[in-house]
């Protein structure tokens, strides 16, 4: 890509980000859906791998996502609407549950059915902490991501915390793993909720998903 086609994806990522966001709703069965014709764009990752937190640094508000004080106890499919181009859709985290396993269960099959039967959901992003890297839970949800032929990326989070040695390390690991799958997208972006690292190509990628201005 060209410099100037990199600042200009670089601004319109800017532009959509700085448009008004709203809460839609909060699904916990596919009847609760929201009927919208928006691209979607669906957040998925370990409990405390910081979703919340990166969404809400995303769209510049310190409380749109808010983040349970029990890991894994959310079990919504939370979605915001953005500037009415782009749906962001905040999916509960993952490997850490304080529901009884029938119910977990249940919830697991919505969030399957979401994935695979939801036509305006145009990427996951799949975040992983760039402290600890890929853990099986991880590989789990790219698989199910495979399966389901869902398009996502690799967002790894929290990068302020580790020395740049470590977070090359970590990206190399991970895109060794990426690389086994086929619905992987091959751009692993880094980024950080606190220093705001990444977040300019993380905007821009995503309104490359959304409606037109």
């Amino acid at each position: 890509m060209s410099e100037p086609a990199a600042i200009a994806d670089l601004e319109g990522g800017r532009r959509l980000f700085t448009r008004p966001v709203a809460f839609v709703t909060g699904a916990l069965a596919e009847e609760y859906l929201p009927l919208s014709r928006l691209p979607e764009v669906a957040f998925a990752g370990r409990s405390n791998v910081g979703k919340s937190s990166l969404i809400n640094a995303l769209v510049g508000h310190r409380q749109l996502a808010r983040a349970s004080n029990t890991p894994g106890r959310t079990q919504e499919i939370n979605f915001f609407e953005l500037g009415q181009r782009l749906m962001l859709v905040d999916l509960p985290g993952y490997g850490f549950s304080e529901a009884p396993k029938a119910k977990a269960q249940v919830w697991s099959v919505f969030i399957r059915r979401y994935l695979k039967g939801r036509t305006q959901l145009r990427r996951a992003l799949v975040l992983i902490d760039s402290r600890h890297g890929a853990k099986p839970l991880d590989e789990d949800i790219m698989k199910l991501m495979d399966e389901s032929a869902v398009n996502y990326q690799i967002v790894l989070t929290k990068t302020d915390k580790i020395k740049p040695a470590e977070l090359a390390r970590c990206q190399e690991s991970v895109a060794e793993i990426a690389a086994k799958h086929v619905a992987a997208h091959p751009t692993i972006l880094c980024t950080s909720a606190q220093d705001g690292a990444g977040l300019p190509e993380l905007r821009a990628a995503l309104s490359a998903l959304a409606l037109p201005e």
